[in-house]
């Protein structure tokens, strides 16, 4: 059956207006926004440089998402794809894509936005000599195998051979605003995944002056632009007038995005008017409703597709945490609804799997008893599992409000399990998301995840299959790994039915534990108008808001 693409008519990603639970507040305006002025957010420091192949966390990612664009942006209302620089995509076989991107769209530097951009942009991702983040959301497109390499002895002397190849067999450029993607096997929700960052073009500068060079001052086809960037400081972008995609332009002017260390700091700087918009409520303001107090109808709290989990670290890191017994046990210590509300004031759902609601095919319950609080059958396991020597741990960055919620956890499983369990601070994001890349972060530690597009899959693949982007517990199943791949040739209903028997069997292993269903928190400055919350992201939605004049 044809799909005629996603049209222009038919249709962003991390963690809402004021006590009602409503979504957002015009602002008293009459429905036209202002344009023009600066909004300062508050920020964190991102871990890998600001390109698009290579950021796939949050704090990196709410820059990255405003200066570039991809064939589709998310709808912040409804999270559904609506064009950007696409002007269809066409399969037949869900297998072979014809991609058609609009004409005379401009990078930053004025340079033309090609069906070369895109391809030359998703062939360099791919290619694991240059270790992009993000490499595996291209493992699809036939050809990718051709572009890995292996070290062959793990960490050691030598070093891994150049890839076969340099360019997957599934792109290939017709014209200069057509190409093509041949997948190995057939992806029914391809055109969905597309809208993600990882899949931006990149600008023949980037080629010129290579990664290092380029990621000094990104240059992207987005709607602001990269006027300067300091890493752990801020990073400051400006509307581009030529911006060519088919989404929200903008209102500001100039958008600032300020790196703190500490929540409360930004809170304090919230309510002195030197920032606009807090994205985290630290959880002392929580209390008795504090913050609702402070901010009036300047805040705002809603659901949205996220997730927080408790991962574990790989076995070769620390075996001793490698009975599922002992994991199960752990998710079974711990009392979800208890910790929310003492925690979140309530704002908060307990998770009953490893996907997030308000994707498609989300279906609950995938964790089954091993997510519900029970003492008693966690002592069993834990014991049947051999009990613990040490202490067990629980990493968190330090520069989020993560403390209170951590230890509070630890308490739940000591006092189940009668084993010592140790709240453990990471300086930093970037720091915390270093470690555990480079596996150095043992026990347990904080995790979460934001749908970076509308589907079960993206809860899945990056975080569990082997090899996984995003697969910090290094979890590894042929029978799940084959499961994602017939859910992915099936259609609709069928397909969502198979991925939800893949996340079905990560309770057999429990890579990581699932803890709850996130609501935003945030609030802004008497200064912003216009201001709206992203159902796909939980962030205030910059594009649209503006500023008073």
């Amino acid at each position: 059956m044809a799909i005629a693409g996603i049209s222009a008519v038919a249709l962003v990603a991390t963690a809402c207006g004021g006590g009602d639970n409503s979504s957002g507040s015009d602002g008293g305006g009459d429905g036209a926004a202002a344009t023009g002025g600066e909004i300062i957010a508050r920020g964190c420091e991102n871990q890998n440089p600001l390109i698009p192949g290579d950021t796939g966390e949050s704090c990196g990612h709410d820059v990255v998402e405003l200066f570039t664009s991809t064939l589709f942006r998310y709808n912040p209302e409804t999270s559904e794809p609506e064009n950007d620089l696409a002007e269809s995509v066409e399969t037949e076989d869900n297998q072979n894509f014809t991609v058609k991107i609009k004409p005379d769209v401009k990078f930053h530097d004025g340079t033309p936005v090609t069906a070369e951009s895109f391809v030359k942009a998703w062939n360099y991702t791919a290619n694991a000599a240059n270790a992009q983040y993000l490499s595996y959301f291209m493992e699809p497109i036939e050809g990718f195998a051709d572009l890995q390499s292996e070290d062959p002895d793990g960490d050691g002397p030598k070093e891994a051979p150049e890839p076969k190849e340099t360019e997957m067999s599934g792109l290939k450029v017709v014209d200069d605003t057509t190409f093509t993607i041949k997948t190995t096997e057939p992806v029914s929700n391809l055109p969905v995944r597309l809208g993600y960052t990882a899949f931006a073009p990149l600008p023949e500068v980037f080629f010129e002056k290579g990664a290092e060079e380029f990621a000094k001052k990104p240059v992207g086809a987005g709607p602001y632009m990269v006027e300067s960037f300091s890493q752990g400081d801020e990073t400051v972008l400006t509307k581009f007038a030529d911006y060519g995609g088919g989404t929200a332009k903008g209102n500001a002017d100039k958008i600032t995005f300020r790196v703190y260390d500490e929540s409360d700091a930004a809170y304090n700087d919230l309510l002195a008017g030197n920032i606009d918009t807090i994205d985290e409520i630290p959880s002392g303001q929580l209390v008795d409703d504090q913050w609702k107090s402070d901010l009036g109808d300047r805040v705002a709290e809603e659901a949205y597709p996220a997730i927080q989990t408790v991962t574990v670290a790989p076995e070769k890191t620390s075996p001793e945490y490698k009975d599922p017994k002992l994991r199960q046990a752990i998710s079974m210590a711990i009392d979800r609804q208890k910790i929310i509300d003492d925690q979140f004031q309530g704002a908060r759902e307990p998770a009953t799997g490893w996907v997030a609601p308000g994707v498609t095919g989300f279906k609950g319950g995938a964790c089954g008893e091993y997510c519900e609080y029970d003492a008693e059958k966690a002592k069993q396991l834990f014991d049947e599992a051999g009990g613990f020597d040490g202490k067990l741990t629980i990493s968190y960055n330090a520069d989020a409000d993560h403390k209170a919620w951590v230890e509070a956890t630890c308490n739940s499983i000591k006092g189940a399990l009668g084993v010592d369990c140790v709240a453990t601070p990471v300086p930093d994001f970037a720091t915390f998301r270093e470690q555990i890349g480079e596996e150095k972060m043992k026990g347990m530690f904080r995790s979460g995840w934001i749908a970076d597009y509308p589907h079960i899959e993206n809860f899945l693949t990056p975080l569990y299959a082997t090899g996984g982007s995003s697969n910090d517990s290094k979890y590894s199943d042929e029978d799940f790994d084959a499961k994602l791949v017939e859910a992915g040739k099936l259609e609709e209903d069928e397909s969502n039915a198979a991925y939800q028997e893949a996340e079905a069997m990560l309770a057999e292993d429990m890579g990581s534990i699932p803890m709850w269903y996130y609501t935003a928190q945030v609030g802004w400055s008497d200064k912003l108008d216009n201001v709206k919350i992203s159902k796909a992201s939980g962030r205030i939605d910059l594009l649209n808001a503006s500023v008073k004049q």
